[in-house]
């Protein structure tokens, strides 16, 4: 039987608190997903300068823009705390890079794979210097069009000009088909691409979701998903943008068991007699 593997991307759902952090890390082990992900930024890079002073309504008061997202960064400290927890907790973990400090940030400690997020599939510098880690890479395809994706894509088969001089470039990927509205609507899924991108590119394709409920992502696991990444929250009422589009703990146990569910049910390819039809076809034919 085939295995689904789970990522609950914790994301910024922690808020910035460790402990918080631990308690996402917990309901993911609980649930048996098979890592948990987390996001790493630089802001003084990743905020454009036009935001940087806009002023925002926080749990914490009325601060900058740029002093929110420094406020839930987490830097060395927290990551040294989460490398240690997760191994204790018997799950791997990762995060993703939105540049190039960031990536070189996480080199450090023994992931499992680099995931680039849909916002950065465009930026081929971010995408041939995670190949050359020597990491499997997971890319979110979301809000791209087909051309930007072949465009990626030939980025990690082949690197560009300059990469491909490195004997160790690496382009073992997997994509993932994505919707980035957060909750994203059912009608905008667009699950079929899933096939789609498999037939295109013949590499393993993956589903991250960001719709409310779980009927995609079992879906998705009919259609050949490999990778199931779904937000992961303690409430959906805590503060932050993502919080609505996350399961809770107990839609995260579900998803778990659905998945092992789907690849229960979907069997074998090859036609047989079951073990519970023996005893029937002897009853009913002699």
């Amino acid at each position: 039987m085939s295995k689904t593997y789970i990522i609950a991307e914790i994301g910024i759902n922690h808020n910035g608190d460790l402990d918080t952090a631990k308690q996402l890390i917990d309901i993911a082990a609980l649930s048996r997903c098979d890592a948990v992900k987390f996001q790493k930024r630089d802001p003084d890079i990743c905020v454009p300068n036009s935001q940087k002073n806009i002023l925002r309504e926080t749990p914490w008061g009325t601060m900058t823009y740029i002093d929110y997202k420094k406020k839930i960064e987490f830097g060395k400290k927290e990551y040294d705390e989460i490398d240690s927890y997760t191994k204790q907790k018997n799950i791997k973990w990762s995060a993703s890079p939105w540049d190039l400090s960031s990536l070189k940030f996480l080199t450090q400690y023994d992931i499992p794979f680099i995931k680039i997020p849909s916002a950065l599939l465009t930026d081929d510098t971010l995408l041939n210097a995670a190949s050359l880690t020597g990491k499997k890479i997971i890319l979110s395809t979301g809000m791209s069009s087909i051309e930007e994706i072949d465009h990626a894509v030939m980025i990690l088969k082949n690197g560009d000009s300059y990469y491909r001089q490195k004997d160790y470039y690496h382009a073992n990927f997997t994509l993932l088909h994505c919707n980035s509205t957060y909750p994203a609507p059912e009608e905008d899924l667009n699950l079929n691409n899933i096939k789609m991108l498999k037939d295109r590119y013949h590499v393993p394709i993956g589903y991250s979701g960001h719709e409310e409920d779980l009927e995609a992502s079992m879906i998705a696991v009919v259609l050949g998903a490999t990778i199931i990444e779904r937000h992961v929250t303690l409430d959906h009422s805590m503060w932050g943008t993502d919080q609505r589009a996350s399961l809770e703990i107990i839609a995260m146990d579900m998803l778990k068991k659905r998945c092992s569910n789907v690849h229960a049910m979907l069997g074998s390819y090859n036609r047989i007699v079951t073990e519970s039809e023996k005893s029937i076809r002897k009853k009913l034919r002699g």
